[in-house]
């Protein structure tokens, strides 16, 4: 079995819901089909959020999806014995992997440039000079290849936030605001949440009453950009009473409104398709230059693999893991699937051990679906949920759930 025909597997196995002859199956063939690429130069859940609602002690072993890899990485400033980083598209993993290299290898100034600038000029060479001899062939082959025509080390040499299903996403709303005349540079300036709210009031949410708005968002395959599934999309239009872009609607002026435009980054990548180029910028913890010593340090402690979450978990000893951070995976999910994902979490965790995990809509998902004699060894911890959902600066989930492991 080629390695391409295994990614394709997994991915189908993830999302296929439906058979392949009606639209959803279709929609579902076309998202995993997304999915092989690289789908988020930066992952879109807030480690800060998240670290503070598992208050992990040091020394902990934990395992998370990867995604971009940003909270992977940045989850070393939390100094844990171990993380290991699953995710199921090949491009993640190749980029957490070349994030792991850069910090064994680059000093602080590169390392800066290359992640956070993202467009300097001279970034491809210290991938293809300083990075490439430290990765393994299939990540330094996916470096030196191209995506759509270009190689994709040269994409840090252009804004590389730009790239990805999601950074195209993000470059066609705003081609659609250019075309409506909307500016957003007023609301990268605001000095205060009273301006950010006014900009948002008067000039972002009547966007929602625009016709080819509320016709877009009725598609399931516009939202593939954003990297929700034909299953989460229909979860969120329930939310919705039925309309997804009543959800869309609410979810952006959070992240308008309820955080300071200084301190949030996921604000500046949605409106600025890139990070603020102030000194005291907000940045991801992997980023924030005061960090560095202790990422290039511990870096040698992430551990990232092209596999599925449940398949790895099923490698690992009983009792041999503190922290499970889900993202928003379950809500892909059948029943069959989140019973054995969470037989394994159960058999893997110790005493004390936390889930984290997002989910498209406000409602936890497990009671009802998760076999009782699983869920009933695990506490949910309302009061670590909602700090985690009222931290969360991408504010793009309806909820963000905690349980603990009774044992």
């Amino acid at each position: 079995m080629t390695d391409a025909t295994n990614v394709t597997q997994q991915l189908g196995a993830a999302v296929y819901q439906n058979p392949r002859l009606n639209l959803t199956g279709l929609h579902e063939r076309l998202f995993a089909r997304l999915f092989e690429g690289l789908v988020y130069a930066q992952i879109w859940e807030d480690p800060v959020a998240d670290m503070n609602a598992m208050a992990l002690p040091a020394g902990a072993d934990m395992i998370c999806i990867a995604s971009g890899g940003c909270n992977a990485i940045s989850y070393l400033t939390a100094d844990p014995a171990s993380v290991t980083a699953v995710d199921l598209s090949p491009a993640h993993i190749a980029l957490l992997r070349l994030k792991v290299a850069a910090a064994q290898n680059l000093d602080q100034t590169e390392f800066f440039d290359l992640f956070s600038h993202a467009d300097r000029p001279g970034n491809p060479a210290l991938i293809r000079d300083k990075l490439a001899p430290h990765l393994d062939a299939k990540s330094r082959a996916f470096w030196a290849g191209r995506s759509l025509g270009r190689k994709r080390a040269a994409m840090f040499a252009r804004g590389f936030y730009r790239h990805g299903v999601l950074g195209r996403f993000i470059g066609t709303i705003h081609l659609l605001a250019k075309l409506a005349r909307v500016d957003f540079r007023p609301l990268l300036d605001a000095p205060t949440l009273d301006v950010q709210r006014h900009f948002h009031a008067t000039v972002i949410d009547p966007l929602f009453d625009k016709p080819i708005v509320r016709m877009l968002a009725r598609q399931r395959s516009s939202l593939f950009g954003l990297g929700i599934p034909p299953a989460q999309y229909d979860k969120l239009a329930a939310d919705g009473g039925g309309e997804v872009i009543a959800v869309l609607r609410e979810r952006i002026r959070r992240l308008v409104c309820d955080f300071p435009v200084k301190e949030n980054y996921f604000l500046w990548q949605a409106f600025n398709r890139g990070y603020a180029a102030a000194a005291d910028a907000a940045l991801p913890p992997y980023l924030a230059p005061q960090n560095f010593a202790d990422i290039a340090a511990r870096a040698d402690r992430v551990r990232p693999l092209n596999q599925s979450l449940t398949d790895h978990l099923a490698t690992r000893a009983e009792g041999s893991l503190d922290a499970y951070v889900l993202l928003d995976a379950q809500d892909w999910m059948n029943d069959a699937q989140l019973a054995a994902l969470w037989a394994q979490i159960t058999r893997t965790a110790r005493p004390g051990a936390r889930v984290l995990f997002r989910t498209g809509g406000a409602a936890d998902i497990l009671p009802g679906r998760v076999p009782a004699n699983l869920l009933t060894r695990w506490r949910y911890d309302a009061q670590a949920s909602a700090l985690g959902f009222a931290q969360d600066r991408s504010a793009i989930y309806g909820g963000v759930h905690l349980y603990r492991f009774a044992g």
